[in-house]
This record gives structure tokens, C-alpha cells and sequence, in this order.
């Protein structure tokens, strides 16, 4: 026998040792249905990511208003079809399927009207920006894998350095465990896992690549103290508790959201409607 003390089972160490392992199991089950989806394209992606889109809606509903209702419902309705239209690249509709909702939000909520309204664009603009981005044939599934490397290398360089380095905190009243140590370490992960995956993946100037890179890392950790801001401001410490380890689907995609909103627009704005992956993607 050793004489090294164990943990308690009760203890902090002990907790947050469990709450890595639910981590990471979660992450091996949901990381290839994500990508092997990405891969897939059409109806199997639409259908994921509506799926997940409709989740965050409902989570987002239950922070700030407690309770669904038949404005919820056709929200939802109107999520899904703008990321439809987004898959289509019907950009006319896009528009008008997210107006709706938000309208139909405000007027059918009770209370707290504009949070609500809130909550379908949050959710819609994710589903419509990974529609975007991967309806461009040639460079779609790349672009949706960027995405996902740079949001992963952040949180993933961020959470180790955080904990091995410390330091200053980077906003305690939103999110006390967060460290500057955390935020650089994790933007110069993403930034190193860009590169590779440009690297292999298509020709691309790297510099250019490194600073897309740092960019998206910096948004996705904005995406972050954004939803931690929102729950601090209703009081709720999970989303939801639908992902072992990770709380709410919200949770898990909430720097991802902001990361792949900035990359559509960059993409559209760049490439247009046609190629809005190429546009993210090719400098």
C-alpha cells in the first residue's frame, strides 16, 4: 500500500474530477455525430443542427420567461424553416422566416417579451449560419471542421491552462473560473489548430488563416461570457441538464454560435450567397 491520501468522494477535487469524466464522454458520443453529420450534409445536417437550434430555443424560453407556450411553439416553427431556406440558399426568405418568429414571440409572450423575442434570433442565427456555410459544395464541410477545431482548441487550451496557470481573473462577476491565463491559452490553441487543419485541409495564406483564427477564438470566448452573462442575469447556473457534464445544449454551443454567426457573415460578405464557406475560408 501507498501512503498518498485519496480523495473524498464529496470532495471539490473529487467533484470536478466527475464532471471532466461526464465531459469528455459526452464529447466522444456528441463530437463524431457532429462531425460524421458535417460530412453528411443535406437533410441528415439540416435535421441535426434544427434539432439543436430547437433545443436552445426551448432553453433559452425556460431563463427568461419559466415557462413554453403556443408562441414557443411556432417560433420554433419558424426557426427551422428559415434554416430551410438557408440550407436552399432562398436568402429572400431567410429574413422573413426569423422575422416572423421574433414577432410571434413578442406578441404571443406574456411577459419579459423582448428576452423572448431575443431567444429566436440566438437560436435562428445559428441554425442559419451553419445552413450557409455548409450549402457551399466545395468548401463547406472544411469550413464547418474550422469551425469546430477553433471553438474545441479554445475551450480545451483554455480549461487546462486556466487550471495549471491561474492568475487574473478575466470577468468574475459573469464567470468567476475564467482566467486571462485561460483566454490567451486557449486563443493560442486555436490559432495552432488552425493552422493545422489549413495546413492540410486547402491552400491558404496562413497569416491570414492565424489571424481568422485568433479572431473566432476571441469571438467564441465573447459567445461564452455572453450566455454566462444571461443565466447570471435569471439566476440559473445550467441551461438545461439534456448533456451529462455540460448542462444545457446552450451550454456546450454557445462560443460555437458566435464563432459560426461572425464566420457566415465574413463568408457571405466575401463570397456571396454562392460561396460563403470560400469567402470564410480562401484569402
Amino acid at each position: 500500500m501507498t501512503g498518498g491520501a485519496t480523495t473524498p468522494p464529496g470532495s471539490a477535487s473529487g467533484r470536478a474530477s466527475d464532471t471532466l469524466r461526464l465531459r469528455v464522454i459526452s464529447a466522444v458520443v456528441l463530437a463524431p455525430l457532429a462531425v460524421g453529420t458535417a460530412y453528411l450534409g443535406g437533410w441528415p445536417y439540416l435535421v441535426f443542427w434544427t434539432v439543436a437550434a430547437g433545443v436552445i430555443h426551448w432553453e433559452w424560453r425556460n431563463i427568461v420567461v419559466g415557462s413554453q407556450g403556443l408562441g414557443a411553439q411556432l417560433a420554433a416553427v419558424m426557426i427551422a424553416l428559415a434554416g430551410l431556406l438557408a440550407m436552399l440558399g432562398r436568402a429572400e426568405g431567410i429574413a422573413l422566416g426569423l422575422a416572423l418568429g421574433i414577432g410571434i414571440e413578442a406578441l404571443l409572450t406574456p411577459m419579459r417579451r423582448i428576452w423572448a423575442a431575443a431567444g429566436v434570433l440566438y437560436a435562428g442565427a445559428m441554425l442559419v449560419a451553419c445552413m450557409l456555410l455548409r450549402r457551399d459544395a466545395d468548401h463547406g464541410f472544411t469550413a464547418i471542421v474550422f469551425l469546430f477545431g477553433i471553438v474545441w482548441a479554445t475551450d480545451i487550451f483554455g480549461y487546462f491552462v486556466g487550471r495549471s496557470v491561474g492568475g487574473p481573473k478575466l470577468w468574475p462577476a459573469v464567470s468567476p473560473k475564467k482566467t486571462w491565463s485561460g483566454a490567451i491559452g486557449g486563443a493560442l490553441g486555436a490559432v495552432a489548430c488552425g493552422l493545422a487543419i489549413a495546413s492540410v485541409a486547402y491552400r491558404a495564406n496562413l497569416l491570414a488563416v492565424a489571424g481568422l483564427a485568433l479572431l473566432l477564438s476571441a469571438v467564441s470566448q465573447a459567445g461564452d461570457l455572453f450566455e454566462s452573462a444571461v443565466k447570471r442575469r435569471f439566476g440559473v447556473k445550467d441551461a438545461s441538464h439534456v448533456i451529462p457534464g455540460h448542462g444545457g445544449v446552450m451550454d456546450r454551443l454557445d462560443g460555437f454560435m458566435a464563432a459560426a454567426v461572425v464566420a457566415a457573415l465574413i463568408g457571405v460578405a466575401r463570397g456571396g450567397m454562392a460561396a460563403p464557406a470560400r469567402g470564410f475560408l480562401v484569402w
